[in-house]
Formats: structure tokens, C-alpha cells, sequence
């Protein structure tokens, strides 16, 4: 999938340490997106029979700690691929 998006021509950074700051307090490694794109979209990768809840929380709170709008979660351990995409967006107006 990296080798993909670079191949047409996209900047993708592979599981970078992102510092998390509260307060007082910073996390030098406060979490590890799998991918970021083009500084824009965070990708999480996983591989289970079906999503739970905490995954798309997860990738939320990666979303709200890089102050990113958007990401996606995609999960390859389903029968169709096309079920394990799911889009999830920081600050959606309601």
C-alpha cells in the first residue's frame, strides 16, 4: 500500500513518533500512526475479524492529537476489503 501511494507520487511517512503535549507534560512517543499522507490523512492499518469500537476511537484520538481532519481505517481481515474501509473525520459538523 506505502509503495503504491508513493508510486503515484504522494509523500507518506511510516509509523513516525507523535509527541503528545498536555499541559505541562510531553510525551516525546505518544503514539505511532501507521501511515501519514501528504501530512493530511492518517491510515490505520489492521488485520481482525471485524472492527470494534475502540479501533475507530483510536484512530480518532490520533486524528484530535495531530489536529488532523481526516483518516481512514482500513482492516484486511474480512472477507471483502470493500467492508474494511471505513472513513472517520476529526470536528464533522453536525
Amino acid at each position: 500500500m506505502e509503495y503504491e501511494l508513493r508510486k503515484r507520487g504522494l509523500l507518506v511517512i511510516r509509523q513516525r513518533p507523535m509527541p503528545v503535549i498536555y499541559e505541562e507534560v510531553r510525551m516525546n512517543i505518544g503514539f505511532r500512526p501507521d501511515l501519514i499522507v501528504e501530512g493530511k490523512v492518517i491510515i490505520e492499518v489492521k488485520s481482525v475479524e471485524v472492527i470494534a469500537p475502540v479501533h475507530m476511537k483510536q484512530l480518532l484520538t490520533y486524528l484530535r492529537l495531530s489536529d488532523k481532519r481526516l483518516g481512514l481505517l482500513l482492516n484486511f481481515g474480512g472477507a471483502l476489503i470493500k467492508d474494511g474501509i471505513m472513513r472517520v473525520v476529526n470536528r464533522l459538523p453536525e
